[in-house]
């Protein structure tokens, strides 16, 4: 607790200490404010009894014992420094050595504390010169120096006034605190209680739309997407169950029936249908490895990539069904990766060679300022537009098109689309431009 403590014992802690602070310093300043009052009273104060003398020397009617109504501590020297009059408490004491007032002032206010004096040991001085040459006398008016605190009644009320300040401040500090990290408590104890089985469970919103509201709403938010990805998920690995459960069991079909008969069996015809099996399974893990990596990282490395060569070498290195044809304005360049354009040029020509009816056309172009665009168009029965989107879905196939024994996985174009927002761009299905059937992808990388 002491090394960790909690958010609101350090605001707690931090605004007390603040508050104490500013509050001794304000209680310094009052009593700075204080004493010095008090030292110009005490100053204004001698500073009068010395007058009242020097007036006394000037009339001709000082007595040796200076006569007062308190307890002012007087003494009267001569030019040569000898005692010639002094109050009660200063009789007997011997004289006040302090340098005389200057030439042009015949009064010197200071501070001493090597004066014999009762009340010590330090004292403030007011000292008048009256007269001039040997006939000058030195009037000396002492009083005790103030002490640090010279009003405790009043330090007493300021101590006090700083201890409830303070109080007070920690605990508003501390209510205010709790109450807002309160929803805050309930927010962490909803989120404790949330597993993968009750994704749906959201933690409650607070009335006001300050920060922990915000915080709430992007939970929640965040709740939502997690709960849209799991459900993803779930349904991918029961797709993807269901894609290697059909080669899988013509598999062990062709298997069986080999066992049950060996003397019957065609051993050719068997190994090659067990070998378009295995290669349907291979193609789907093959197209599951690339799509768990590129969801993994998306910071593969770009190098500069010619769209136009590389549709070229992907047409040239296999034989197709349908006549596939490349048609370019000559080098368009991109920056990507090239076996991942690699993979989408080949998932979106395979896909269009699939569904033609006997051509394919693979269109490269630049499009203005500064994009590529590959079309891939087919001349088979085309797309209807409620169903462009679905295409794109992992493993998602239209009733009207189920071609299973055509060697489609179910996600070349979900991994197209994931290539291609991963390069900045976009990937989508429409129709021809010349009013024919069939389906036209429209691939736009930045170049």
């Amino acid at each position: 607790m002491l090394r960790h403590p909690k958010i609101r014992l350090r605001v707690t802690l931090t605004s007390t200490l603040v508050a104490f602070v500013l509050t001794m310093a304000m209680a310094g300043l009052v009593l700075s404010g204080s004493r010095k009052q008090t030292f110009d009273d005490s100053v204004q104060d001698i500073s009068q009894d010395g007058r009242r003398v020097a007036a006394a020397i000037n009339s001709g009617s000082l007595a040796r014992e200076i006569q007062v109504n308190h307890r002012e501590l007087l003494l009267v020297t001569d030019a040569q420094g000898r005692v010639v009059a002094a109050s009660p408490r200063m009789r007997g004491r011997p004289p006040v050595r302090l340098p005389p007032p200057p030439p042009s002032d015949d009064r010197r206010d200071g501070r001493a504390c090597n004066i014999d004096a009762p009340g010590g040991p330090c004292f403030l001085v007011v000292q008048f010169r009256v007269g001039t040459g040997p006939n000058a006398r030195y009037v000396y008016s002492l009083t005790p120096e103030p002490g640090l605190v010279p009003q405790p009644r009043l330090a007493l009320l300021l101590l006090i006034g700083v201890l409830l300040g303070t109080g007070v401040v920690a605990y508003g500090t501390w209510r205010s605190v709790s109450g807002t990290l309160r929803p805050v408590d309930d927010i962490r104890r909803e989120l404790d209680e949330i597993t993968a089985t009750d994704l749906e469970r959201r933690v409650p919103v607070p009335s006001r739309r300050d920060e922990v509201g915000m915080l709430a709403v992007s939970i929640n938010a965040t709740l939502d997407r997690l709960e849209r990805a799991v459900a993803r998920q779930r349904a991918f690995v029961i797709d993807v169950s269901h894609e290697l459960r059909s080669p899988l069991a013509a598999l062990r079909m062709e298997l069986e029936l080999a066992l049950s008969g060996p003397d019957d069996a065609d051993v050719r015809d068997t190994l090659q249908a067990i070998l378009i099996n295995t290669d349907r399974v291979a193609a789907v893990v093959d197209d599951l490895q690339a799509l768990s990596r590129l969801e993994a990282d998306r910071n593969f490395p770009r190098e500069p990539v010619d769209l136009t060569e590389l549709a070229d070498q992907e047409v040239l290195r296999r034989p197709f069904r349908s006549q596939v044809t490349v048609l370019a304005e000559g080098a368009v360049t991109v920056n990507g990766g090239r076996s991942e354009l690699s993979r989408l040029l080949t998932n979106l020509i395979d896909n269009a060679d699939r569904h033609a009816a006997s051509e394919v056309t693979v269109i490269i172009r630049v499009e203005r300022p500064s994009t590529a665009v590959v079309e891939v168009i087919d001349d088979g029965t085309g797309v209807a537009p409620r169903d462009r989107e679905r295409v794109f879905e992992r493993f998602a196939r239209l009733a009207e098109g189920r071609h299973r024994d055509a060697g489609g996985t179910g996600i070349g174009l979900a991994i197209s689309r994931d290539i291609a927002e991963a390069h900045d761009g976009s990937l989508v299905l429409t129709d021809r431009m010349d009013g024919v059937p069939g389906a036209r992808f429209v691939l736009r990388l930045p170049r």
